[in-house]
């Protein structure tokens, strides 16, 4: 069995006490060695009660967030990852900026050979906003799982 405890040495978040980040600049995202670099597979997060504020009202805009990546050298330290979510709760953002900027931090942080995220954002004023983001065209060889999110689609 392989252990990489001194390969995680550095985190300073998992295993301890750790405070929401104030905002999601100041959210720390940490990343521990891929034990298998070699190799082309899908890693996915899904977060289906992210939340972040209205820039403009304040009130609170609720998504489902599918992120789907294919680790280089690294991957995602996975309380970071919940924390850096988390410090969205306050923070004031349109959907397309709140997508995005995950997509960008997490691709600039990881250096993964392929990332996408998917923002399936709940109707607030009677319209939903979806939002897709990704890094390039995955690689040919590999099997990409549908998101598993359907459409929002009303009553009627």
């Amino acid at each position: 069995m392989q252990t990489m405890s001194s390969d995680t040495n550095h985190l300073t978040q998992l295993g301890q006490d750790a405070s929401i980040p104030a905002s999601p600049d100041e959210a720390a995202l940490e990343r521990v060695p891929n034990p298998h670099p070699d190799t082309h597979y899908v890693a996915r997060f899904t977060c289906p009660e992210f939340t972040s504020l209205c820039p403009v009202t304040g009130q609170p805009d609720f998504a489902h967030l599918v992120i789907d990546y294919v680790p280089g050298a690294w991957l995602v330290e996975s309380k970071s990852l919940k924390l850096y979510f988390t410090s969205f709760r306050n923070h004031g953002a349109f959907h397309e900026g709140c997508t995005i900027d995950i997509g960008k931090r997490l691709t600039t942080e990881l250096e993964p050979v392929w990332l996408r995220i998917a923002g399936y954002w709940y109707p607030r004023g009677g319209m939903p906003i979806d939002v897709f983001w990704q890094t390039g065209a995955p690689p040919s060889s590999l099997w990409l799982p549908d998101t598993g999110v359907p459409s929002y689609r009303g009553r009627g």
